[in-house]
């Protein structure tokens, strides 16, 4: 079908990205999303005069962004506005302590010094260590396609020298010794869906990402990022359909040949690139053939992602002790990770991040208002007796508000103009996450790499994945460098099958 469109099937951060790259190479494609608006997990919704980003807020590695428009022959910088977020993050714990953390290095070392002056030096050779896995991890492997035994083979010296196969918080713990510290270098795996006792060290490497290029947050909100993209595929020539949910990956003799979408119309396809969850392309897009029954199987045997909690809502006054990003750690670390992780419990403690985008950007909400996200981490639904978020949902959020207000955000309930909450449940309707899983497979070293989903699929022929559940990750940049691995597949084999 030499004249058939590639189609996209998700038009999240990996969708467009992947997306603008074949556009601009002149690959027509066509971008199909089932919801009515485009971003996927970076959706947005308005209520009450305050704007509020669903999903994705660390904005980080910016030049992974940058390319999408150099490729185009634009610049960023003239269509998103990047403001920067100082500090990166302020954490807080149960004992009064706090911590700013950011790229300020004197003013990390005097933090450090305050709280364990030994620590200054580990945190220093912390940091070194740190700068080896991005230079192997990110720049060298993030944006090249694992799929083959021997790609990963080649790569294991060089993971195995960097200690790959042990957990971020091991790692952390050999060079820092304060508790509270531990914590604050070790937490960041969450942001991707992974445990610190169990995901590769290899991401420590964010510590890099963060210190090289900041954490910056776009003027307008995540959401205002995903339209600039919008606007560039567009102007590319592309074409983004919503409320196009596509129900069947079609599939003829070992090759994809279009998809049938929720009307019953068939859309011909020159190639299929999915930045749907995963399991649910195998499962529910391909379960006709035996092939995608076979490799869901295989996929839900795997670990995933624990899901998340969240709470959006605005209040009628503004809160500047606030930082843009908080981590609030609860009373238990290494335990209440388990219970989520392991154990499939919702704990009677909890910790936090707690989004407040207007200590940035004062426009999401109402002159003198503030609009927040809370955010908890808790179990997906896979584990034996699932929490029944029907019951608990409404308990849950009334549980964080309350400690929220009781220590961080006085006169919360008084204050509160509008109020969301969004469970696992959520997840997994909304978003077709396998188990409600809020970051596809967890990054488990076993899971990572050539062990990960393949960018292409290795029997059907014309299929390719992008996005969170494929090499290299979750996180913007693992899902926007996704897209560079596939788009590099596609567009060379796409050419082999012209020039054949």
């Amino acid at each position: 079908m030499p004249d058939a469109p590639v189609v996209i099937i998700g038009s999240g951060f990996g969708g467009l990205a992947l997306a603008i790259r074949l556009q601009a190479a002149g690959v027509r494609t066509l971008l199909l999303d089932g919801r009515d608006q485009p971003g996927g997990r970076a959706g947005v919704f308005k209520d009450a005069g305050f704007t509020f980003d669903a999903g994705p807020t660390v904005i980080t590695a910016p030049p992974c962004l940058e390319e999408l428009f150099d490729v185009a022959g634009e610049r960023l910088a003239d269509h998103v506005d990047l403001l920067p977020v100082m500090p990166f993050y302020r954490l807080f714990w149960e004992d009064g302590d706090s911590f700013d953390y950011s790229n300020d290095l004197d003013d990390v070392r005097r933090q450090i010094a305050a709280r364990r002056p030994e620590d200054v030096d580990g945190y220093r050779r912390f940091l070194t260590y740190a700068q080896s896995v991005f230079d192997e991890g990110y720049t060298r492997l993030a944006h090249e396609p694992f799929l083959d035994i021997w790609s990963m083979v080649r790569a294991a010296p060089q993971l195995v020298k960097l200690q790959a196969y042990r957990s971020v918080y091991d790692i952390v713990g050999r060079y820092i010794r304060d508790e509270h510290l531990r914590q604050a270098f070790s937490f960041h795996s969450l942001l991707v869906g992974g445990n610190p006792f169990t995901t590769s060290s290899i991401y420590t490497l964010i510590h890099v990402l963060e210190r090289t290029w900041g954490v910056t947050f776009p003027r307008g909100g995540t959401g205002a990022l995903v339209r600039a993209l919008v606007a560039l595929y567009e102007r590319l020539g592309g074409t983004l359909r919503l409320s196009t949910p596509v129900e069947r990956i079609l599939v003829d003799n070992g090759a994809v040949t279009g998809v049938q979408v929720g009307d019953g119309s068939i859309i011909p396809a020159a190639a299929v690139a999915s930045n749907a969850d995963v399991v649910h392309t195998y499962r529910a897009l391909l379960g006709h053939d035996p092939h995608g029954r076979d490799v869901a199987g295989a996929l839900e045997r795997q670990r995933f992602s624990m899901s998340l909690f969240l709470i959006y809502f605005g209040t009628k006054r503004q809160h500047p002790h606030l930082a843009h990003h908080n981590v609030i750690f609860g009373p238990r670390y290494r335990e209440l990770l388990r219970d989520i992780f392991d154990h499939g419990t919702l704990a009677d403690d909890f910790s936090l991040y707690l989004h407040a985008p207007t200590r940035t950007d004062a426009t999401l909400a109402p002159e003198g208002c503030e609009a927040f996200y809370v955010l908890a981490p808790v179990p997906h639904l896979g584990h034996a007796n699932p929490v029944d978020w029907a019951t608990e949902g409404r308990r849950y959020a009334d549980r964080i508000l309350d400690a929220l207000e009781a220590r961080y955000i006085p006169s919360l309930r008084r204050d509160l103009v509008t109020e969301r909450i969004f469970t696992p449940i959520d997840f997994r309707q909304q978003l077709n996450a396998h188990l409600g899983s809020a970051f596809s497979l967890e990054p488990l070293l076993t899971q990572s790499a050539w062990f990960r989903v393949h960018n292409r699929d290795g029997r059907l022929r014309g299929l390719y994945f992008v996005g969170a559940g494929t090499h290299p990750g979750a996180g913007v940049p693992g899902v926007v460098n996704s897209a560079k691995a596939t788009a590099a597949l596609m567009i060379g084999d796409l050419r082999a099958r012209r020039c054949a």
